[in-house]
């Protein structure tokens, strides 16, 4: 039997925070693009999650997938929380690494970014948005405000990516 990425239920959710507090909001809109990326993931083969399909991008939606939890351990595990995890697919020799999808187990990439978020959830649970940290990478002082906003629009613009990659699969659109 051939391997499909499960099937993500079309989300709504984010539209329950329409008048939350800050947190709740960002929470919501974070997670909201997480599903978005997996709903337009559900139902394909591991085949299909590795085509590259809008030349000349090398983009494929596992590609996507692998680089998004990188994003997440980057961001919140290791500038804001300090952490030493490594990479999951990248080297310091070869950081667009998660890309290169050709020999990648489809299913064990969907379960470790599902890892990444719960350990990301973990480490953020609790903190306050006004907490800052100093960035390794560019010495800048920034919260975990600045880092939320950061990965909400760095999801949107890879799920417009997606919305492409997988209209080009097999035919399926709608956000």
């Amino acid at each position: 039997m051939t391997w499909t990425a499960p099937e993500a239920p079309r989300d709504s959710a984010h539209f329950k925070a329409v008048t939350a507090d800050e947190r709740a909001t960002l929470d919501a809109w974070l997670d909201h693009h997480r599903r978005t990326l997996l709903w337009k993931c559900g139902g394909l083969t591991a085949e299909q999650l590795k085509r590259r399909c809008v030349e000349p991008s090398g983009l494929s939606l596992l590609g996507l997938v692998r680089h998004m939890a990188e994003v997440e351990r980057d961001w919140f595990r290791y500038r804001f929380a300090g952490e030493r995890p490594g990479y999951l697919y990248c080297s310091d020799d070869d950081l667009d690494a998660e890309f290169d999808v050709a020999g990648a187990d489809a299913e064990a990439d969907l379960a470790a970014y599902a890892g990444e978020i719960e350990l990301v959830r973990k480490t953020t649970a609790g903190r306050s948005l006004d907490e800052t940290f100093l960035d390794p990478r560019v010495g800048v002082e920034m919260s975990l405000r600045w880092v939320y906003t950061t990965m909400i629009q760095e999801y949107a613009r890879h799920n417009g990516h997606a919305d492409l990659l997988r209209e080009r699969i097999d035919g399926a659109t709608g956000h």
